[in-house]
């Protein structure tokens, strides 16, 4: 699956002030890492987030958030967001921000 390239560099744009964030190939896309730990990856044109399970069901009532189900079976703690939810910069970057405070908060990775 190709991802889109846009939507990488806007990512990284937002990502930049940053401490300790990395991406790499992962499901077919791209994934950001903070400290070694998914924060939110590009799959195709959507954004996938890594909420965390307490977050989920706030993060699914959002407008433009689904159940990220790229198995068959929904992976608790991950949504994604269609690209109408993801247009506004300001929309992405509260987005990643969801992502920051659960993935920026786990131990981490060596």
């Amino acid at each position: 699956m190709a991802y889109d390239t846009g939507l990488t560099e806007r990512i990284a744009d937002c990502l930049r002030d940053h401490a300790f964030i990395e991406s790499r190939a992962m499901f077919g896309g791209l994934a950001f890492f903070i400290n070694g730990n998914m924060l939110a990856a590009v799959l195709g044109d959507e954004l996938v987030v890594r909420v965390g399970p307490a977050a989920w069901e706030g993060a699914l009532a959002l407008p433009h958030a689904r159940k990220m189900d790229f198995t068959g079976r929904p992976m608790r703690g991950f949504v994604t967001v269609d690209p109408a939810g993801i247009e506004d910069d300001a929309d992405l970057a509260a987005w990643l921000d969801r992502g920051i405070a659960f993935a920026g908060n786990l131990l981490p990775k060596p």
